[in-house]
C-alpha cells in the first residue's frame, strides 16, 4: 500500500533533525514526504531536500489544524495511506510505519490507527506519566459498540502520529475545517459512526512529550473546552470527560510518589489548573473575546471565532 507521510511545519526547533532522521530509517517506503510550513524562520526549510519531499507553504494566520491537513491530503491524495506526523514527534524504531500499514492491510474494518508515544528520552516524571497513561503496553481496536465501555477515550487518538485509510478517509469527508484542536478525534467518531474501527497500535512507536507548565496546562485545558462545547455530539454518542481525569490524577498522585514525592504539589496545582481551565473553555460564550483569546493557547483560532 502507497503512503502519503504529512507534516505540518513552523520553526521546528532542535529536534527536526531528529524528526527527518526517525523518516530516513523507515523500512517501509513513503511515497511522498508533503511539507505544511506555517512562515519558518529558524532553517527548518533549510533541512529538507525539495527534491524528495513536496513544500506547501501557508502564511501562518492561515494555519488550521484539520483545515490545513485536509488541504494537503486533497492536494497530494496519490496514495492509499495518509499518515500524520508532528514536527516534534521522533520515530523510535525503522519499524513505525509499516507497523500501521499492516495493520490497515490485514483488517479492511480498521479507518484509521495511532501509534504509541513514548515520552521523549530527556522527558520529566509528570510528562513521563502523562504518555505512560494515555499509551500504553497493550494494543486495541475500537468501535461504536465500545463506547459504553472506555466513553469518551473510545475516540482518544493523536495526529501526532496517525494514519488514516484514504477510502475511510474521504468517506466521512476528511477533517474539520474551524475547530480550536481535536481533528484528529473528530474524525475518529465520524468513522466509528459511519462503521469503521480504529485501533491503537502499541508496537508503533515515536518519542513525543511535552513539560508544560501550569499556565500552559490551563490554556490547553481551556481549549479543550472549548472544543468540547462545540462538539455536543461527542457528549452525546460517547460520554464526558471529566470522570477520566479523576482516574488520571489519581494514577499521576500515584506515580509521582513513587518517583519523586516532591513533584505532588506541582502536580496538585497542575491539575488545578487544568480543572480550572476545562470548566472556562466549556462557559466560554460567556467570557469577552479578549479573555477567550487571553486563555486559549490557540491565539489565531479568535480571529475567526
Amino acid at each position: 500500500m502507497k503512503v502519503n507521510l504529512f507534516i505540518p511545519t513552523l520553526n521546528a526547533g532542535k529536534t527536526w533533525k531528529e524528526v527527518l532522521a526517525g523518516i530516513a530509517m523507515q523500512n517501509h517506503p513513503i511515497s511522498r514526504l508533503v511539507i505544511i510550513d506555517s512562515g519558518s524562520t529558524d532553517g527548518t526549510l533549510d533541512l529538507i531536500n525539495e527534491e524528495t519531499c513536496d513544500l506547501i507553504q501557508i502564511d501562518k494566520k492561515d494555519f488550521d489544524h484539520g483545515g490545513t491537513r485536509q488541504m494537503a491530503a486533497v492536494t497530494f491524495p496519490d496514495a492509499d495511506i495518509f499518515v500524520f506526523l508532528t514536527q516534534d514527534a521522533i520515530l523510535a524504531d525503522s519499524n513505525s510505519i509499516r507497523v500501521m500499514v499492516e495493520a490497515l492491510e490485514k483488517n479492511p474494518e480498521l479507518g484509521m490507527v495511532y501509534g504509541r508515544q513514548l515520552p521523549h528520552k530527556n522527558a520529566k516524571v509528570l510528562e513521563t506519566h502523562a504518555r505512560l497513561f494515555n499509551y500504553p503496553a497493550e494494543s486495541k481496536t475500537k468501535s461504536l459498540e465500545d463506547a459504553d465501555r472506555y466513553g469518551i477515550r473510545t475516540i482518544s487518538c493523536s495526529n501526532s502520529f496517525a494514519a488514516y485509510r484514504k477510502t475511510a478517509f474521504f468517506k466521512v469527508n476528511g477533517f474539520p475545517t474551524g475547530s480550536i484542536l481535536g481533528e484528529d478525534v473528530l474524525i475518529a467518531g465520524k468513522m466509528l459512526l459511519d462503521g469503521w474501527k480504529m485501533a491503537y497500535l502499541s508496537d508503533s512507536k515515536i518519542h513525543h512529550s511535552h513539560d508544560y507548565s501550569a499556565i500552559e496546562e490551563f490554556k490547553r485545558y481551556f481549549d479543550i473546552g472549548v472544543f468540547h462545547v462545540n462538539n455536543q455530539w461527542i457528549f452525546e454518542h460517547f460520554g464526558r470527560a471529566e470522570s477520566e481525569g479523576f482516574k488520571y490524577l489519581k494514577s499521576e498522585l500515584n506515580y509521582t510518589f513513587k518517583h519523586n514525592p516532591l513533584l505532588i504539589p506541582k502536580s496538585l496545582v497542575a491539575t488545578g489548573a487544568k480543572f480550572l481551565g476545562y470548566k472556562l473553555g466549556l462557559h466560554y460564550q460567556s467570557l469577552p473575546v479578549r479573555l477567550r483569546k487571553s486563555f486559549s493557547m490557540t491565539k489565531a483560532y479568535w480571529r475567526h471565532a
